[in-house]
């Protein structure tokens, strides 16, 4: 006898009857993308057609520069179904990360003090800074999603409260291995992995974790639902399906297609280049060799170290300070700790007459852990492993402030906030 084996649409099903009986407090965190999207509509067909008696909240948070075509499909959504739906329209100005300019670690979207350039009006029924006793100035965007989940079951004095996040595992290997993972499932809602508690009472859930980006595209065809009208665009652009992304523009993961804005919403785009520094050089030449990393030449008359330290004195003393902050660390990592290597980069070192001390690896790996002192820069395959000046020369022209083409380790203000973001967001980093 075949058992016919449930498709994802009917998991979705069992997932949302779970979360619906189970929680008396219910919202989606809506992008405005086609993940977002597509649960938002299922979770509206399930309420309709279960007829339930519930409000279903909406947090979305409005980023201020985006598209068009976004603000408008996040303002349909809401228009079409205010009978069943509680928004959170946020309009805050926190931090949020940006690698389209050398001078800026963050922007902040709608900042008072930058009201003259902002790039649209403030939308009506909003919620801003004011609504919120809870937020600070230095809190990122990413802290804002955590604390949100609590701030809203206590004004709600729910029972139990959940937020429900469109993610799929196939996104990154590190969302498959952290919904996977031994240490997330811990703090689950009863036996579903799927879920994961952010706070006493208050969980995460992801219903959709095992769709695939066909499924969400077959669902919308096959239920008429409204979407994005972005990605219409994007394919026409030629941007396939797999690397269409509805998301802050200045952030790194969204430079490579930065320079879309100009074709598809150039009314956008002119309000952009004046709203955060370095965007229309980022947007013409953020992945092309312009900008100095995919073949870096030194300049004549210097070495990698002192071109460093040429390009650190250009830049404004937070930015300095944050880079030689990491490159401190990592010298001190080469020097004390050491880095794992394979053998074969190791016999190419040596060849070069490179010093090196082995020591015993604190690692579990079959390499090598070095001990050495930072280079100036070396000629092999394995570049990118070996601590050099030359690394940190071509971070400083990626406006990599995070430095991860360096490897260098976080901070620990880092660390903890890429914590929170794994809890929120199954390993989203």
């Amino acid at each position: 006898m075949i058992i016919k084996k449930p498709n994802v649409y009917e998991l979705l099903q069992g997932r949302l009857k779970i979360i619906f009986s189970h929680f008396d407090n219910v919202y989606v965190s809506f992008s405005g993308g086609k993940d977002s999207g597509v649960l938002l509509n299922m979770c509206i067909d399930y309420i309709r057609q279960n007829d339930i008696n519930i409000k279903l909240g909406v947090f979305h948070m409005d980023y201020e520069a985006q598209y068009n075509f976004t603000t408008q499909y996040v303002d349909r959504t809401f228009q079409q179904n205010q009978d069943i739906l509680e928004i959170y329209r946020i309009c805050v100005p926190f931090k949020v990360p940006t690698c389209a300019s050398m001078f800026q670690l963050h922007w902040r979207p709608w900042e008072e003090s930058m009201r003259e350039s902002w790039v649209r009006e403030l939308p009506e029924k909003c919620y801003t800074a004011k609504d919120f006793e809870f937020f600070d100035e230095q809190m990122w965007d990413y802290d804002f999603q955590c604390r949100f989940g609590l701030w809203l079951h206590q004004i709600k004095n729910a029972k139990r409260t959940c937020c429900l996040v469109g993610i799929r595992t196939q996104e990154s290997f590190n969302r498959w291995r952290a919904i996977h993972s031994e240490n997330f499932n811990k703090k689950r809602f009863q036996k579903y992995k799927w879920t994961h508690k952010t706070w006493d009472d208050v969980y995460n859930a992801y219903p959709i974790f095992d769709w695939l980006t066909a499924d969400v595209w077959t669902a919308n065809g096959k239920f008429g639902y409204d979407y994005n009208r972005l990605y219409d665009l994007y394919y026409k652009a030629g941007v396939g399906i797999e690397k269409q992304r509805v998301a802050s523009p200045f952030i790194s993961q969204a430079r490579e297609s930065l320079r879309l804005y100009r074709v598809i919403d150039p009314d956008m785009w002119g309000r952009m280049i004046g709203r955060v520094n370095g965007v229309n050089f980022s947007g013409m030449y953020g992945n092309s060799r312009a900008v100095g990393w995919h073949s870096a030449k030194l300049p004549a008359g210097y070495t990698w170290e002192s071109y460093m330290h040429f390009l650190l004195s250009t830049l404004p003393d937070a930015t300095r300070r944050n880079y030689l902050e990491k490159l401190s660390v990592s010298i001190q990592f080469w020097r004390n700790k050491g880095g794992a290597l394979s053998d074969a980069t190791i016999e190419k070192l040596q060849k070069a007459g490179i010093a090196m001390l082995p020591v015993k690896s604190p690692y579990q790996t079959f390499k090598t852990a070095i001990r050495m002192e930072y280079l100036d820069d070396i000629d092999i395959e394995e570049f990118k492993d070996i601590p050099t000046f030359k690394r940190v020369c071509i971070c400083i022209l990626k406006n990599d402030h995070a430095c991860k083409y360096m490897g260098f380790a976080p901070s620990k203000s880092e660390r903890e906030r890429r914590d929170r973001v794994i809890s929120k967001y199954i390993g989203i980093y």
